[in-house]
């Protein structure tokens, strides 16, 4: 799709502009006032708070620990104080932020790796070195981000940087070359692509954060902006070939922000550079499928239908997502983000709004500069007509009055995957009634031949079946089979998705909504007792019929099942952003058939 649109590029290719540079006043005087408070508030936050230091034991607690936690906090603390500082330098441009970007900007490129150390590998899927070779710069995600800010802040502050300063954009510029520029042009990095080989976030994310460099520095020569954009249009053809036709992110709703968002990304510096190369891109329909994949696994107010790796809670809509609503004409989108925004609209929730923000200055000036259009944009409904059904994931959702069905009938095969084949998820009135867990923080232990002994990865820990202690298992073979979908219903064989159990043949899950409630129910030829894991966030206790579920409603079921209700604690601090510190585990125990219904 990108590649052969190659042969329209220009004969030059021009510079990006985000927005105006902080010399331009009319434009950045222009802002909105809550807008210009907004930057001028974290600005003075962050100039108050030192530089976050990154000594050596931070970086080896990942290599003899495996533990992430305090190298990212402070390298990431160090992005957050430079994007705040120079976004408040852009608004007030009277100096009095300057001192702070530059002892920030210097720091960063002293710093010995941009990448993370759990990213630390050459080679996809291989364990990491213990230290970072400075000879050999590594692209990773966070090399990619880092580069992108250098670029920015250049492009905003430039002549302010180097009239104060003397040389200090020549640095960055030539650190910028040496990490990010010079590696893209003359190594490989599994991310780029390599034929079939998958692909996943990595790619659209480190190819946007990319493209900002190549087309941000003044120093990038036409021939190397001309060599980037082919093997950016190479690569993001590999990220695409692993979508369907119908758009769907097999990472799930929280990897969309740096899936899709960055498709748009980049996308819109390409077509900026070459519009009548690139632009029409925007209207593909898979381009707009992948735009609107958000849209159709949002339940409602903060909460999305997730799985695999990702929280119920996947970050509000805002600035990038009206704006790949616009360019591949979304109205439904545009509202979703628009109200999202609206509804969030104080410094505190637009900080947290959208994540990727604290340590990408465009993303900030993106919110910043479309925020009179999100608050002007028309009310509309942004809710789905119908049920959705995407098959090339195999995710379900259907909506009945207050209910909201969603379903994974796919495989365990996908990215971030975990062992989840036909587990369902409720919500009942906006209120998560059967839930999805996610998954913790990450250690080295997730990305490892060990990430399915963590125990949020396990089929035992999603809404399903347990066959004498026997769970399901990861790849692609293991996949839900004859998979059908009727008006607000979805039923598949799910007995494919575990190892060979003798006298297991077939097990039949049939998940149906109605304006009344969800039913549940399944159907096996196994002759032992099955144990039936259901997560909620409420605490159950037996009712008349069944279990009520909090205060959220209550599971109805034939008599003789029997039932055991286990408390989950939840220390973890990923998993306490989405939920209380305990959960509960349902465990139904019943022989060949059982029927649920939610109500």
């Amino acid at each position: 799709m990108f590649s052969e649109r190659l042969s329209l590029l220009p004969e030059e290719l021009p510079s990006f502009r985000p927005c105006p540079p902080a010399s331009d006043r009319a434009g950045w005087e222009g802002l909105p006032p809550s807008a210009r408070q907004r930057l001028l508030a974290a600005g003075e936050a962050e100039a108050a708070k030192p530089i976050a230091p990154l000594p050596l034991h931070l970086w080896l607690a990942f290599t003899r620990e495996g533990s992430r936690a305090e190298w990212e906090a402070a390298l990431f603390s160090r992005r957050a104080r430079l994007c705040a500082l120079a976004a408040a330098e852009c608004v007030e441009y009277k100096g009095r932020f300057l001192d702070g970007i530059a002892d920030t900007l210097w720091a960063i490129c002293e710093e010995s790796a941009w990448q993370l150390p759990a990213h630390n590998s050459y080679v996809r899927d291989t364990p990491q070195l213990p230290l970072p070779d400075t000879a050999r710069p590594l692209i990773d995600l966070f090399a990619a981000e880092a580069g992108a800010l250098l670029s920015t802040v250049c492009c905003l502050l430039g002549p302010a940087l180097e009239g104060a300063y003397p040389g200090l954009t020549t640095r960055i510029q030539r650190e910028v070359r040496a990490r990010i520029l010079a590696p893209y042009l003359h190594d490989h990095f599994w991310w780029m692509g390599s034929g079939a080989e998958p692909m996943c976030n990595w790619t659209s994310w480190c190819t946007q954060n990319v493209l900002l460099c190549f087309f941000l520095l003044p120093s990038v020569s036409q021939d190397e902006r001309r060599a980037a954009v082919r093997q950016a249009a190479y690569s993001l053809d590999c990220f695409l070939k692993d979508y369907g036709p119908d758009g769907c992110c097999n990472e799930g709703a929280q990897y969309y922000r740096h899936a899709g968002l960055t498709l748009w990304g980049a996308l819109h510096i390409l077509a900026s550079a070459a519009p009548a190369a690139f632009a029409p891109l925007f209207r593909e329909e898979k381009i707009k499928n992948i735009a609107e994949y958000i849209l159709n696994v949002h339940v409602g107010g903060p909460y999305y239908l997730n799985f695999g790796d990702c929280s119920p809670l996947a970050g509000r809509c805002g600035a990038r997502e009206y704006l790949f609503a616009r360019a591949v004409g979304s109205p439904a989108l545009a509202a979703l983000a628009a109200a999202d925004f609206r509804a969030d609209c104080d410094p505190d929730h637009l900080a947290a709004q959208d994540a990727s923000s604290r340590i990408n200055l465009w993303y900030r000036l993106l919110t910043a500069f479309t925020e009179r259009e999100l608050l002007s944009c028309p009310a509309g409904d942004s809710a789905p007509d119908g049920d959705v059904w995407y098959p090339s994931v195999g995710v379900f959702a259907a909506r009945r009055g207050g209910w909201v069905l969603g379903a994974k009938m796919g495989s365990n095969g996908d990215s971030h995957n975990h062992n989840d084949t036909g587990s369902v998820t409720v919500y009942k009135d906006g209120r998560p009634f059967l839930i999805d867990i996610g998954v913790e923080s990450y250690t080295r232990k997730t990305f490892s031949p060990r990430r399915y002994e963590i125990w949020t990865m396990q089929s035992g820990w999603h809404n399903l079946p347990t066959f004498s202690g026997v769970m399901q298992l990861p790849g692609a073979e293991y996949a839900a089979r004859d998979v059908e979908t009727g008006q607000g219903s979805i039923a598949a064989d799910l007995a494919g998705a575990y190892p060979p159990i003798r006298g297991l043949s077939f097990y039949r899950r049939q998940a149906a909504v109605t304006a009344e409630g969800v039913t549940l129910t399944d159907r096996t030829d196994w002759p032992g007792e099955i144990e039936l894991t259901l997560m909620t966030e409420r605490q159950p206790v037996p009712c008349e019929g069944g279990l009520a579920v909090g205060e959220v409603g209550r599971i109805l079921l034939h008599p003789g099942v029997d039932v055991t209700i286990t408390p989950v604690p939840v220390s973890d601090p990923r998993l306490r952003t989405a939920w209380p510190d305990t959960i509960w585990k349902i465990s139904l125990y019943f022989y060949k058939t059982i029927t649920l219904s939610l109500r």
